[in-house]
């Protein structure tokens, strides 16, 4: 019967017309859209949006890519897992392998589809795209230079959250294998390309286990709180002390109050800068100018040297300096404060004149402050802190960061009698930063207990995916073509 005849009733059975016409499968839809448009790669969300209304299903596409993947007809991108792939948020990367072309050359070339997709190029402005390539960019750069790449210099430079920057460098993983890590004493994590060299690789952890052990260690850690004790003293107990601030390269890595100074010649080892831990102004209602005070701290033991070096960076910066007929002098109005856990006991200035003063009384006659560990603990005991155990030494030794220094110094102030079981808390919470501490200034350690070759995506994947915003695609889908 042909199309459109009417049904006939035989022997009870009933016999409807159909059409000898047949059309195209929706698998065969899929893979001839692809196959038009070879030049592009579509996730199969827009390949739906294309031909929804033939398909019916959204399975449908997804069932079409696989049939034809098998055959080697589409190239399938997506998340790449430790076993299996997952789909990005607007589905997989589909695009169609020329089968014209020689079998490498079509698959490279699919690939790179693909990837011109999944950067940005023609789909538009996708943070979480532009913040992984973005990390890419950095450490091939690096990689190029031999050097590689921290966790917190990736941070600034991306600039965006810890959460984020963890979620953008999981799914990096998957897209990027070739982005490797690396962690030192199993704590700081450092990232390079595969491409770099057995022997660039070896050179570049050797500096990097020498950066970390001088900067993260307990040391460095507790020189930074003292700064930030004698800063909190300061502002504590002198009235209409104004701190200078200054803000810094590197997205604020460096204490705001930390100052730069620029030198009319070199002191030292500085050639056209020094570094100042703190400067503060205090304005007297009767004086026209304010005095200003540039604060210099040193945990460690003073010498000699370190203060003639200290008068010497005032001397010759443009901001403190000024030229005198006998050379170069401090300006009037300026004061320099030497903070010191401790002077060196034994050494003793010989003067010009004959005879010898000790190390405090030398910075008197070079009009130099001296504020010392003990004068900020007698401060505690004023205010009620009775018992001994707890000093400003213990204090800064305590405290994982300047920032904890602060809050401890404020608990304690608020309640003295509390002083102890304070510091005592603190201790116990930052066992772990001890720890590391100690694991640094080890000697002698087995090569495997420094470096730890490990997988981003065991590290860096968060179990929640941050909310990221995404603006419109601004991709354009060839609509439906009848078939």
């Amino acid at each position: 019967m042909g199309g459109g005849e009417v049904p006939v009733v035989v022997d009870g059975m009933r016999f409807v017309g159909y059409s000898k016409r047949v059309g195209p499968s929706k698998c065969g839809l899929v893979l001839d859209f692809l196959r038009r448009h070879r030049d592009r790669a579509f996730y199969t969300m827009d390949v739906y949006g294309a031909l929804g209304e033939v398909l019916k299903r959204k399975s449908a596409v997804m069932d079409s890519v696989r049939y034809y993947e098998r055959k080697g007809l589409i190239y399938v991108r997506g998340y790449r897992g430790g076993e299996d792939q997952t789909p990005f948020q607007h589905g997989f990367i589909v695009t169609f392998i020329d089968q014209d072309e020689p079998r490498d050359v079509a698959v490279k070339e699919a690939v790179e589809r693909t990837e011109r997709l999944l950067t940005g190029s023609e789909s538009g402005s996708n943070r979480l795209n532009e913040r992984i390539r973005h990390i890419r960019d950095i450490v091939l750069a690096s990689t190029h230079l031999n050097e590689l790449t921290s966790y917190n210099y990736l941070r600034r430079q991306v600039g965006c959250t810890e959460h984020e920057l963890e979620y953008a460098l999981g799914r990096m993983n998957q897209i990027y294998p070739d982005i490797k890590v690396v962690k030192l004493f199993g704590a700081y994590r450092f990232y390079y390309h595969s491409s770099m060299s057995e022997g660039a690789l070896k050179a570049a952890l050797e500096s990097k286990i020498n950066y970390v052990r001088k900067t993260k260690g307990r040391a460095h850690r507790i020189g930074h709180n003292w700064e930030a004790t004698v800063e909190w003293f300061v502002d504590r107990l002198i009235e209409n002390a104004t701190f200078w601030e200054q803000k810094h390269r590197g997205g604020g890595r460096m204490d705001p109050r930390r100052i730069t100074l620029y030198l009319v010649r070199s002191v030292g080892d500085r050639r056209n800068r020094a570094e100042v831990d703190r400067v503060w102004a205090i304005r007297n209602q009767l004086m026209r100018k304010p005095t200003t005070y540039v604060l210099s701290c040193k945990w460690g033991l003073v010498r000699k040297r370190d203060l003639d070096d200290f008068l010497e960076v005032l001397k010759w910066s443009k901001e403190f300096g000024v030229d005198a007929k006998d050379g170069r002098e401090v300006k009037k109005n300026v004061i320099g404060v030497f903070a010191a856990g401790a002077f060196n006991p034994k050494e003793r200035v010989q003067l010009q004149g004959g005879g010898e003063v000790t190390l405090p009384s030398y910075a008197e006659r070079l009009s130099i402050d001296i504020i010392k560990a003990s004068d900020l603990n007698s401060k505690l005991r004023e205010r009620g802190v009775e018992k001994k155990e707890v000093t400003v030494q213990k204090i800064c030794r305590a405290a994982s960061n300047e920032v904890e220094v602060r809050e401890l110094l404020d608990e304690i102030w608020n309640g003295p009698k509390k002083a102890e079981e304070i510091l005592e808390e603190a201790a116990a919470r930052n066992q772990e930063i001890y720890q590391l501490e100690r694991t640094l200034e080890e000697k002698g350690l087995d090569i495997n207990m420094i470096i730890t070759h490990e997988g981003l995506e065991e590290k860096s994947k968060p179990a929640i995916q941050p909310q990221i915003e995404e603006p419109n695609r601004k991709q354009t889908i060839p609509q439906t073509i009848n078939p």
